[in-house]
């Protein structure tokens, strides 16, 4: 596969798979980050006189037509964004549908309803993606949310067309997350954060064969926390990855890697007892403590650290930061991260999932050198591990 610019488009047809697995309330779309980061891959293949066929999933329908699911609410938004018709279709590989495309003119676009109504796109069935294919002369894969998954739309389609190319998300996200990642400049700080350490342990590793400081936070660092003897109340620790965040340690200690951890945090007896807010130092955890979030002086030593860096790259939320109470320490770091990289032009590159989430949730003005829009995705391939759909890309 190439890169769409490397294809001819003009008077072609082009599916498209995209990824819409957008937040929806009260019939609109909450949260359209991974919409607008589609835009310019079809916006190139409006402006060379192609037709552009969509395609994505929404959630997870288990195969079968739920309402809650349909996509036709983002074809509203799309037609909003692009300021456009958008052609809807109910079902993407019904009679209908296929009348559309085949009586498609160029610079009209269609989207096609969720491709998980259909039983044979998460099992990656060869029919399905022969059906898929009907619809178009060119396929482009811009659907990077996915890649870590092996279906019928982003993987089994592959075998049914002569021509296709990835698409310019794609090839952002392959730049920053990959190639930025090979030769940083230095120093290079990665802040890792998140719930559990036994979701992060491949992507610590590889890192530390490259990070010059790693700044750990959120839930997961109690873990670490425990396995150096301090109290950690009742905060979530994962005792059986207790000897892996010993032998993290030691490696880090091992290869020269400044492996920082909180030294305070917000702590509540209770999440939702407010009124038993409080901040300690890691040292003077009660055993009825949780904590909740990074404190004021751990957010003052990461942020110096901050200060110092060249690369920074950010995977996971710092606290419990969908409850007002707890989101200061991401707030803090994410302010910090943003000025820091506009006032210094350092590259600073946010590794999707929740702490997008988080991003979007605190209101925070975005503006990073990249935000992915990846969750799993980007965690593997930050963990040095290959996608399954741009396995070509390796070759």
């Amino acid at each position: 596969m190439k890169f769409i610019e490397n294809i001819d488009l003009c008077n072609k047809k082009v599916l498209i798979r995209v990824d819409y697995n957008v937040p929806l309330e009260n019939g609109e779309v909450k949260n359209d980050f991974r919409i607008k980061q589609s835009l310019e891959t079809i916006k190139y293949c409006l402006d060379n006189n192609a037709a552009v066929i969509l395609m994505s999933h929404m959630g997870r329908p288990n195969a079968n037509y739920d309402d809650n699911f349909s996509l036709e609410t983002v074809s509203f938004h799309l037609e909003e964004l692009l300021n456009k018709e958008i052609m809807f279709v109910d079902n993407c590989i019904s009679e209908e549908a296929y009348n559309i495309t085949s009586n498609m003119k160029s610079q009209e676009i269609l989207l096609l309803e969720n491709l998980r109504f259909h039983e044979g796109e998460v099992e990656n069935c060869k029919e399905f993606s022969k059906m898929l294919s009907k619809h178009a002369d060119v396929y482009i894969n811009d659907a990077f949310g996915t890649a870590h998954r092996s279906h019928a739309s982003n993987v089994g389609v592959l075998d049914c067309f002569a021509v296709s190319a990835y698409g310019y998300l794609i090839k952002r996200e392959l730049h920053y997350l990959k190639n930025q990642l090979e030769n940083p400049d230095n120093p290079f700080l990665v802040i890792i954060g998140g719930a559990k350490i036994s979701s992060k342990i491949h992507l610590i590793t590889h890192l530390l064969d490259k990070a010059d400081t790693i700044l750990i936070g959120g839930a997961m660092s109690f873990t670490f926390q425990k396995a150096l003897g301090y109290e950690t109340g009742k905060s979530l620790v994962e005792y059986d990855e207790i000897k892996t965040a010993l032998t993290i340690i030691e490696q880090a200690n091992k290869k020269g890697v400044n492996l920082q951890f909180p030294v305070d945090a917000v702590c509540a007896t209770e999440v939702h007892d407010y009124e038993s807010i409080e901040v300690k130092s890691v040292e003077s955890f009660d055993n009825n403590d949780i904590g909740l979030d990074i404190g004021p002086e751990t957010c003052i030593n990461f942020q110096m650290l901050i200060e110092s860096a060249k690369t920074i790259i950010w995977n996971g939320p710092l606290g419990l930061f969908e409850i007002p109470y707890y989101s200061t320490g991401t707030q803090s770091i994410a302010t910090s991260l943003q000025e820091h990289g506009i006032k210094n032009n350092v590259v600073t590159i946010i590794g999707g999932g929740d702490t997008v989430s988080a991003i979007h949730n605190l209101n925070t003005e975005i503006n990073f050198s990249h935000i992915s829009t990846g969750g799993g995705a980007s965690l593997e391939l930050l963990s040095g591990k290959k996608l399954t759909a741009l396995k070509d890309i390796e070759k």
